[in-house]
């Protein structure tokens, strides 16, 4: 649960978490399978780290993983239409900033290409694209878990 002005929110992963209420990010349509949760913050383990926790306002069980693409994929494009960043309060892509949720699949960490999620920087608003583009996939592979292993037992 959100409570406006300094946040408290309920978690099941971290416990309570109090966030500055100008942290909130806006998803005024919700993610895929997931529209009832429109308000979410971004919790980030270390500051060094290329990870965050997406963690909804609004389902305290709700959290994903996610990344900025450019880290993994360096040509990674999100085509967003003009209406669209109208609606994020922004005039150009630059305007904003980019996510895709990880998953774990396998022995592998991998990345929805497909679906990024896009906030607009100023406004805190957001909203999931959905990219017609067949070269990303929902199941971009980012890391091999078993040779990351390898690499810290050698």
């Amino acid at each position: 649960m959100c409570l406006m002005s300094n946040l408290q929110i309920e978690t099941t992963r971290f416990g309570t978490v109090s966030v500055d209420g100008d942290r909130v990010l806006e998803f005024p349509s919700g993610l895929l399978g997931f529209a009832h949760a429109t308000r979410w913050v971004l919790l980030q383990p270390d500051e060094e780290g290329c990870f965050y926790w997406f963690q909804s306002c609004d389902q305290e069980d709700l959290a994903f993983v996610v990344t900025d693409p450019q880290y993994w994929v360096p040509d990674f494009e999100a085509i967003i239409r003009r209406e669209q960043l109208e609606e994020l309060g922004a005039n150009q892509i630059e305007d904003a900033q980019v996510f895709v949720i990880v998953n774990r699949y396998q022995n592998t960490l991998t990345a929805n290409l497909q679906g990024p999620l896009v906030v607009g920087t100023a406004s805190r608003r957001g909203m999931q694209l959905v990219l017609a583009e067949k070269r990303w996939t929902t199941r971009h592979v980012i890391v091999e878990l078993e040779a990351a292993n390898a690499t810290r037992t050698a």
